[in-house]
């Protein structure tokens, strides 16, 4: 923990000195700490910016309510990452095939498929208004990746010789005339979420929670930080309701990477029939959870941010052209026993477009030896490495968090 702020209802622990976190990220964090039933505190991690409501990268703990903007539109939003047998020596010459079969037969953006895709997920569909509504879409979306900052990454292995530091050889660099990572294992790596059902979700338990606070007593409004901090109490309809949704786009999403997988494993064995996965990861980072801290269980909010129990295997992605992280949690309980889920972003996406051109994102790429396979590039500076932190140095920040298992460099990226 760097830096404490005490000038609110509870403290905010910032995993990053509080001149860093941009005015209304730092804002959006007071908001938190001074809602009548924040827990004990509010933890923001190194990769924080600015959200709506809450600060992406934020942790908050409530005592009996649960608040959708907390979790966030893209409802279970998370990573896989599976480490193979491959080397990377061996899937060079193949690795434009590969990320073009990815583009081609895994929809991105908008596309979606054409039919609807069965899974045993959809047998447990809860009966409630909004997710029936739109099922049939969810249906079709399965094992689709989406548009915006989820990816599809093939990755190499990069050795850490001292596991305090997370420095090392920059992307696409060798020290000596011959390549050190040549028999480095491969590792795929993946971000998506709930697709359109968990925005729909998002959306509509949102406008209730705020019609809700809005029937409150004009004392209790008037100190209440922000309706867009709405909220909806365990126990009732809407807030029952609200969760057994988002519990089910939570699984909906991992359904989605589950599939995406599955889809990206036969296509490495077309090129590698020997091919096996030697470990396998799933994770959320927009969700809520009911769990014990301090002694006391309550509803747990991590908005980009990552579970980290002592020994559980985290991802932490870089962007493009730069490293990420598998990590083993340190189970801190300061930070509600987490840890950052990426880098975090430091301008907007209208501000990259006006900043960066297609060539110049390409041509860092290029110099990182990085190939990029999407369908339409003229947005891809929204996502190039250039709008995100050092994730190097997210990740000392957070050193009393998590322990760095393995870091990755990124050798192709498939984008939305």
């Amino acid at each position: 923990m760097r830096d404490k702020y005490t000038k609110t209802r509870v403290p905010i622990y910032f995993w990053l000195p509080i001149r860093e976190v941009e005015e209304n990220a730092f804002k959006q964090a007071v908001n938190l700490a001074n809602l009548p039933f924040a827990f004990h505190h509010v933890a923001i991690m190194p990769d924080t910016h600015s959200g709506f409501g809450m600060p992406i990268g934020g942790i908050l703990a409530t005592d009996g309510v649960v608040i959708p903007n907390a979790v966030g539109v893209d409802i279970g939003c998370g990573m896989r990452a599976f480490r193979t047998t491959i080397t990377k020596q061996e899937i060079i010459p193949y690795l434009d095939r590969i990320l073009k079969d990815i583009l081609r037969e895994i929809p991105t953006g908008f596309d979606w498929y054409k039919e609807e895709q069965k899974h045993p997920i959809f047998d447990y569909a809860p009966d409630l208004y909004i997710v029936q509504r739109h099922l049939k879409r969810a249906k079709q979306q399965l094992g689709t990746l989406g548009g915006g900052n989820h990816f599809i990454e093939i990755q190499y292995e990069v050795p850490i010789d001292n596991r305090s530091s997370h420095k090392s050889d920059k992307p696409g660099e060798t020290k000596g005339s011959s390549d050190k990572t040549a028999n480095s294992l491969i590792w795929v790596m993946l971000h998506s979420g709930s697709r359109n059902l968990g925005r729909q979700i998002a959306d509509y338990y949102y406008r209730i929670a705020r019609s809700l606070l809005a029937k409150r007593s004009s004392k209790f409004l008037s100190k209440y930080p922000t309706p867009e901090l709405a909220f909806l109490e365990l126990g009732t309809r809407w807030g029952d309701e609200y969760w057994k949704a988002m519990q089910f786009a939570q699984e909906y999403a991992r359904a989605n990477r589950e599939r995406m997988a599955e889809k990206i494993k036969q296509i490495l064995k077309r090129y590698f029939p020997r091919m096996k996965v030697l470990e396998e990861y799933d994770i959320h980072h927009n969700y809520a959870e009911i769990e014990n801290h301090f002694g006391v269980d309550v509803v747990v909010h991590r908005k980009g941010a990552t579970k980290a129990e002592a020994g559980l295997i985290g991802i932490i992605p870089g962007s493009m052209a730069s490293p990420s992280y598998i990590v083993e949690g340190f189970g801190n309980e300061h930070s509600f026993r987490s840890c950052s889920h990426g880098a975090g972003r430091v301008m907007g996406r209208k501000e990259a477009l006006r900043r960066f051109t297609v060539d110049q994102v390409l041509k860092d790429m290029q110099a990182h030896k990085v190939k990029i396979a999407k369908k339409n590039l003229r947005d891809i500076a929204e996502e190039s490495r250039f709008v995100y932190k050092d994730i190097d140095k997210v990740m000392e920040y957070q050193h009393d968090l998590v322990f760095v298992r393995y870091k990755l460099l990124p050798l192709g990226v498939v984008k939305g």
